[in-house]
């Protein structure tokens, strides 16, 4: 799980401007975890992309790195 939350948040901070900003906290309920990424909202368009595109492929990476360790993850976008 710490490695999941680890990826968010290398991914998440070479994005932004200000990469102490960037928080990420990671919970895990039997096989699925739920990856929360809180950013400050002016670094929100960076880290979403245009219609969502760079939001979609960081759900991407961290699904299969989940699927190759047995879990199941979701990654939540916050202000």
């Amino acid at each position: 799980m710490d490695e999941l939350q680890r990826l968010v948040e290398y991914i998440a901070r070479g994005l932004v401007d200000d990469p102490e900003a960037v928080r990420v906290q990671a919970r895990r309920r039997g096989p699925n975890v739920i990856v929360e990424l809180h950013i400050p909202s002016e670094e929100m368009g960076k880290v979403i992309g245009r219609q969502g595109r760079i939001a979609r492929s960081i759900r991407t990476l961290l699904t299969i790195a989940a699927a190759r360790r047995g879990l199941r993850a979701s990654l939540n976008i916050h202000e």
